[in-house]
């Protein structure tokens, strides 16, 4: 499986591209820059033929009804966070002045924590990761290597937990029960900044020393 990380909006959220040899792909947190996103998916010359959301924090869903509707594409979010694509105090846009108000439709499809979810010829595990917010998952692609970890584990780094439903006990449970249990060479898609691996931050990341 191939992947690419785009970054977009004004706080550079990470959207990922992920693909496989069949050409068949997910797109995963579009969260700004809709035409942009649907470029990059058409140089790689991959059809979508889905869209996950890590959570329904703004800067993850910003382009989601652009992007979903030049393919006509199915949207999976965990349940707990449903109401929050619609409601701008939910998904954060309203507490940034500088952010226009974000509101999108509703997800097709409800992710259950621990499932084996099966997309076309894709399957990944959905690791429920609450702390950054109620909702947050991670996927798991144990095959390729792979987690995307949404804005629960960063390089170096945590999510905030400030907003809305946030609670940093939780979000430090969920990484050490739901991601530093993955093998260490796990390459880690965080939902800013670059990637790392599950090893290096059990290593070195100050926040998770001493739990």
């Amino acid at each position: 499986m191939e992947w690419k990380r785009i970054s977009v909006g004004p706080v550079q959220a990470n959207c990922y591209l992920l693909w496989n040899e069949d050409k068949e792909g997910l797109i995963i947190d579009p969260g700004s820059e809709g035409e942009r996103i649907i470029k990059e998916v058409e140089a790689e010359g991959f059809t979508p033929i889905a869209i996950l959301l890590t959570h329904a924090h703004f800067d993850h869903i910003g382009a989601l009804d652009v992007v979903r509707e030049n393919w006509s594409l199915p949207v999976y979010l965990h349940q707990e966070e449903f109401d929050w694509l619609e409601n701008p105090d939910l998904n954060g846009s309203s507490f940034f002045p500088m952010i226009d108000a974000v509101s999108v439709k509703k997800a097709d499809h409800k992710l259950n924590p621990g499932e084996d979810l099966r997309i076309g010829t894709f399957t990944c595990k959905v690791l429920h990761t609450p702390g950054h917010s109620p909702g947050s998952v991670s996927f798991s692609f144990e095959e390729s290597g792979l987690v995307v970890s949404g804005d629960a584990l960063f390089m170096g780094s945590i999510g905030r937990t400030d907003l809305p439903g946030g609670n940093h006990e939780q979000l430090i449970e969920s990484i050490h029960e739901q991601l530093l249990t993955l093998d260490e060479e796990t390459e880690v898609l965080s939902g800013h900044g670059p990637s790392t691996t599950i090893g290096e931050e059990m290593n070195t990341n100050p926040f998770l020393n001493g739990f």
